[in-house]
């Protein structure tokens, strides 16, 4: 049935659009750094998903038990030693994402750099549950599910997180407004430092588990991040369950385009699709207006 080709396949490839993005939403909307080596970050994971699983057999679902906290240390490291010096010169927000900008530019060519030399320049992937399996008559390969049932339980529980607990209270009123939120007695500095690490060990959970299925190269890191900074603005910075809804309809809207039209416009419905929204709601889907 044709809905469910598109509907179904559309639900996985948003789903992995949600997984990519969640780690960005975090890191930009609360702790305000444009991470542009972002994408970097999640194909070094996916790099390191490879290695454990050709090197040593390790499950890549195993593998993240390894990835998540490590990327975690990381981003808490990169942030504390070399971003968090932003924070403190620039006290004006427009000044802080310039330069948070500029830096991460830096560190996006020092992680290629890295991943070149250690895999050079060639496209790799391995078979992992690929396994064909039909659901309401659309086949889809079994990693593919595994990756969307993921996102879906990081997803879920990153929201109930945000909105149930008393510290992901304070992580959006962060979001919201960071000066009002340190007059009412909460660390910013401390959560924005907490928002990057834990951003850092979601998008290595996004780089693991897209490995299984996507073919990928130490040079395509700027098409995730490109890909998440469109679902982060879509769904209004910040705003986890904004990200959720503009992953998934990313997902459906670029299945129905190769579905219906043509594979190769698949680009520009995404961008078509991400402009009709900013003109209609500027700060996204789930975002607020700022007076």
């Amino acid at each position: 049935m044709l809905l469910f080709d598109i509907l179904l396949p559309g639900l996985v490839l948003g789903g992995m659009y949600v997984l990519i993005a969640l780690g960005l939403t975090l890191q930009y909307g609360v702790a305000r750094i444009m991470n542009l080596s972002y994408g970097e970050a999640l194909v070094a994971a996916s790099f390191a998903a490879l290695s454990l699983y050709t090197g040593l057999s390790l499950s890549p679902l195993l593998a993240l038990l390894l990835a998540v906290p490590i990327a975690a240390v990381l981003n808490w490291l990169l942030y504390r030693l070399l971003l968090v010096r932003l924070v403190r010169r620039n006290k004006d927000a427009g000044a802080q994402e310039v330069d948070s900008i500029l830096v991460t530019f830096g560190v996006l060519f020092v992680i290629q750099g890295l991943m070149l030399v250690a895999f050079g320049g060639q496209y790799y992937s391995y078979s992992y549950l690929s396994i064909p399996v039909v659901i309401l008559g659309s086949t889809l390969a079994v990693n593919r599910l595994v990756a969307l049932a993921f996102a879906a339980v990081i997803g879920t529980a990153v929201y109930l997180a945000l909105t149930r607990t008393r510290l992901g209270t304070a992580v959006r009123a962060v979001a919201v407004d960071a000066r009002a939120a340190s007059l009412v007695g909460i660390d910013v500095a401390a959560l924005a430092g907490f928002a990057f690490a834990f951003g850092g060990g979601l998008v290595a959970a996004g780089g693991v588990l897209v490995s299984m299925f996507l073919t990928f190269n130490a040079a395509m890191g700027v098409v995730f991040t490109m890909k998440a900074l469109v679902v982060v603005i879509m769904g209004g910075v910040g705003n986890v369950m904004g990200a959720l809804i503009a992953g998934l309809l990313l997902g459906i809207v670029e299945t129905a385009v190769a579905r219906l039209v043509d594979p190769g416009l698949t680009l520009a419905a995404t961008y078509t699709l991400f402009l009709a929204v900013l003109l209609v709601r500027p700060t996204g889907l789930f975002g607020k207006a700022t007076s």
